[in-house]
């Protein structure tokens, strides 16, 4: 505790110069906690994957459709144990930016394939009965202010008109990385409209889910699948959700690693800022520490004052940071619902926060420890404040 004592005293014996290095130690460490939050909410759909699912689509592009049909004959290949379906829809509420999710999708079999997707009984019951009925997340809910009964109506952009939709319930994730922001309705109701509106898209699928029994045999039941289909004129290609979800994350790969490379700038310039500070504190006491030489302190006990300074000025600072990070990811994640749909900070990044900043306090002392410990004391000594 004394030790402790003399190591705080000394980091601010200049308070102004060592509070706005703390300050600007908290802002570095608060861009950093949320540029690698950006990075992990950008992967959460990838982490949210489930390893009993498969995704199947149209070999050409996902902008292709595959044929209604298909389903009975993926439900037969060994190892499938559902099939589920969608299209992406496209709708667009009251303006452009309000976007979010939504997908036309087969209400019998998509709550069974997707079980991180928590909705009630009664709701559940609700949906089905009702035709034109949809199910919304929970973030998306409160983002609009939708309650079970609202009529909602999207402005279509793939499938041109007004889509009026019923709310008949809200479902919660039952773990961290699980989507919120989701709307889904009836597959049947958009293929029925489509009927009438004599269509050429009628009976037709922008993606089949498969849910499989055992993981460990996704890469052969994916080409079971996709075998069935080789030759024809809409051939499918069949991937774990990972690897197609990852897929639509590559495309942005450029500017992912933009961003971590930003995120590891931040900490060298904590590293400028405290080795500065760590300079000129050890420069202005020279003479002390040619006394403390004289009276035969060693060299291990002047590093530990040097370096346990630093510490105590990076180790604040993180503090203050990591304080800082929670709201300020909260507010953010609030302001980027619609790009963002999971936005929390991780364990990880709290962790790279501390690493970094025991680092960047030992790092910043080794040049003045080393200056001081070849000083000579005569020469110490005949240094003035």
């Amino acid at each position: 505790m004394h030790i402790l004592k003399i190591l705080f005293k000394n980091a601010f014996r200049h308070k102004l110069r060592t509070g706005l290095t703390i300050i600007s130690i908290m802002i570095a460490l608060l861009a950093f906690g949320l540029l690698r939050t950006v990075i992990n909410a950008w992967y959460a759909g990838v982490e949210a994957s489930s390893a009993y699912r498969l995704v199947t689509r149209n070999a050409v592009s996902i902008i292709f459709p595959l044929p209604f049909s298909y389903k009975d004959k993926i439900r037969q290949v060994d190892g499938v144990s559902e099939v589920s379906w969608g299209n992406w829809f496209g709708g667009i509420y009251i303006d452009e930016k309000n976007f979010f999710a939504n997908f036309a999708v087969d209400a019998r079999t998509y709550f069974d394939l997707y079980r991180e997707y928590g909705i009630s009984d009664d709701q559940k019951t609700a949906f089905m009965r009702d035709r034109k009925g949809f199910v919304a997340g929970r973030k998306l809910a409160q983002r609009f202010g939708w309650k079970i009964g609202d009529t909602v109506v999207l402005k279509g952009t793939i499938f041109p008109g007004n889509w009026e939709f019923v709310m008949r319930g809200i479902y919660r994730g039952r773990d961290p990385n699980a989507d919120e922001t989701v709307f889904v309705f009836h597959w049947d109701y958009l293929n029925e409209s489509l009927k009438k509106a004599s269509s050429t898209r009628v009976d037709q699928v922008g993606f089949y889910m498969v849910g499989i029994r055992d993981p460990s045999r996704a890469i052969s039941t994916a080409d079971s699948v996709d075998s069935l289909f080789k030759n024809s004129y809409a051939e499918t290609i069949t991937e774990t959700e990972k690897a197609f979800t990852l897929g639509f994350v590559a495309m942005s790969d450029a500017i992912i690693t933009a961003i971590e490379l930003v995120s590891f700038v931040v900490i060298i310039i904590i590293l400028a800022v405290v080795a500065n500070t760590v300079a000129m504190a050890v420069r202005e006491r020279t003479n002390e520490y040619a006394v403390f030489k004289t009276l035969g302190f060693g060299g291990w006990r002047i590093s530990g004052l040097i370096l346990g300074e630093s510490i105590v000025i990076t180790m604040m600072g993180c503090a203050f940071g990591i304080a800082a990070t929670y709201p300020a990811a909260e507010a953010f994640g609030k302001a980027m619902g619609a790009y963002f749909p999971v936005f929390h900070v991780s364990l990880r990044t709290i962790v790279l926060d501390v690493v970094f900043s025991l680092t960047v306090g030992i790092l910043a002392s080794l040049i003045p420890i080393y200056r001081t410990l070849k000083m000579r004391i005569a020469d110490g000594l005949r240094m003035v404040e």
